[in-house]
């Protein structure tokens, strides 16, 4: 038998995680509104896993921005700024290691 302060132990943990999953961040919600064939709901939640490790928000909404526009993404990539630059390095170290953990098997 589970006593009531157990009961609400686990409901309070039931809903943090419902919490923490009902909202997608930015480079979830982007990945899986690309269009691309690739994309399904679990490998976007992988990614932004992935970005919640590497990339503090800021970073996760421009990142979110270059997924539907190439162009953009090219333009930052061959941008002269010193600020482009360092989120493109930034932004490059994420990608890989989301690549690594995110498309295993």
């Amino acid at each position: 038998m589970i006593t009531q302060r157990a009961q609400a132990i686990l409901l309070v943990a039931g809903l943090a995680v419902l919490g923490s999953s009902a909202g997608a961040g930015p480079i979830e919600t982007a990945c899986n509104r690309s269009g691309r064939e690739a994309a399904n709901r679990s490998l976007c939640r992988c990614i932004q896993n992935v970005a919640d490790q590497t990339l503090k928000g800021h970073d996760q909404r421009r990142a979110a921005k270059l997924f539907g526009n190439p162009e953009l993404a090219h333009k930052t990539w061959i941008s002269k700024s010193r600020a482009d630059d360092t989120f493109w390095d930034r932004y490059e170290a994420f990608s890989n290691q989301a690549q690594s953990f995110c498309t295993q098997g």
